[in-house]
């Protein structure tokens, strides 16, 4: 960054990806001429996603040493999650034991624009962004941008914050 210009929110720490065994039916997409083609099976889906959210979290973590008791430590991140539907925040949530407003940008972003698929992450991001310069509640010195894909796969990125950027001083 160019510091006398820019001011970095966070930094990505790292990323990494989980694909889901025997689930390669539950979440499909082809790109057709028509354009992007596939299917969702929502009721499976929702648990898959939770059932697996925590270990991914501990996956991505624990190389980085920074590694807790579980809902102790996931409460203390910032969380960036493509909300795909309302059901998988509310499975996420209740998976990882987080407190209320944990998922709030995830949350604000489904509810203004819907699933934009691959994009609403960075929409996600944005709404994260400005809730750490308004300072609602949201600081945090890790946090995890997350997202979902076919085959059935978890994307995990650990976001760290920046100490140059004045929104993250406490």
């Amino acid at each position: 960054a160019v510091h006398t210009v820019e001011h970095p929110i966070f930094e990505m720490v790292s990323a990494s990806q989980t694909m889901i065994p025997g689930t390669d039916r539950v979440l499909t997409m082809k790109l057709t001429e028509a354009g992007l083609d596939g299917h969702i099976f929502t009721k499976e889906l929702v648990p898959i996603a939770a059932q697996h959210i925590d270990q991914c979290l501990k996956d991505a973590f624990q190389p980085i040493g920074v590694m807790s008791d579980g809902a102790t430590l996931w409460n203390d991140l910032f969380f960036v999650v493509h909300p795909g539907i309302r059901g998988i925040l509310d499975h996420i949530e209740g998976a990882l034991q987080l407190e209320t407003g944990k998922l709030a940008a995830s949350r604000t972003v489904l509810r203004e624009y819907g699933n934009m698929l691959g994009a609403t992450v960075i929409f996600v991001l944005d709404e994260q962004r400005r809730r750490m310069e308004e300072d609602r509640g949201m600081r945090g010195e890790w946090g995890v941008m997350m997202g979902f894909g076919p085959g059935f796969t978890i994307e995990t990125m650990v976001l760290h914050a920046v100490d140059s950027n004045p929104h993250n001083k406490n």
